[in-house]
């Protein structure tokens, strides 16, 4: 029993830092000397007085059920700008040069893929001299002042 000595204590294993002391300058600075992985994240939204707002808005945009989209070009009216372009006997390129706007914006028109736009359509209306809107659709655009 003489190996007992009561005034000295003996650690066998050091506790490990807490998440404070782990993300200390200090601390991450001699995790790199040592050579230790290093993982570093940006928080979201950071210092801000925000309280789990993005949680709120995402938990609102998962409810939400309804389907939000662009109305396109109707393929009835496609068809009519397809229709009275041939029968003038003009292509894509030259329709478009006579409204100004891209041989593309024509194109999406015709394939039914453009979001209607009056004042394009309007353009179209006169450049072909057919009706594309209203209740008379398909019959020749009228000139302004003569009406029956």
């Amino acid at each position: 029993m003489a190996e007992a000595d009561w005034d000295t204590v003996t650690y066998l294993r050091k506790k490990p830092p807490t998440a404070k002391q782990a993300r200390s300058q200090q601390a991450v600075n001699a995790a790199m000397r040592r050579g230790e992985q290093i993982d570093t994240t940006k928080k979201f939204s950071a210092a801000q007085n925000k309280q789990h707002s993005a949680a709120k808005d995402t938990a609102k945009l998962d409810r939400e059920t309804e389907e939000l989209h662009h109305d396109k070009v109707s393929l009835d009216l496609s068809r009519l700008i397809q229709q009275a372009r041939q029968d003038k006997k003009m292509t894509q390129k030259d329709l478009a040069t006579k409204i100004n706007e891209k041989p593309q914006v024509v194109n999406e028109y015709e394939s039914g893929k453009a979001i209607p736009n009056q004042q394009v359509i309007g353009k179209i209306e006169r450049a072909l001299g057919v009706k594309l809107r209203g209740k008379d659709r398909g019959q020749p655009l009228q000139p302004k002042g003569k009406k029956k």
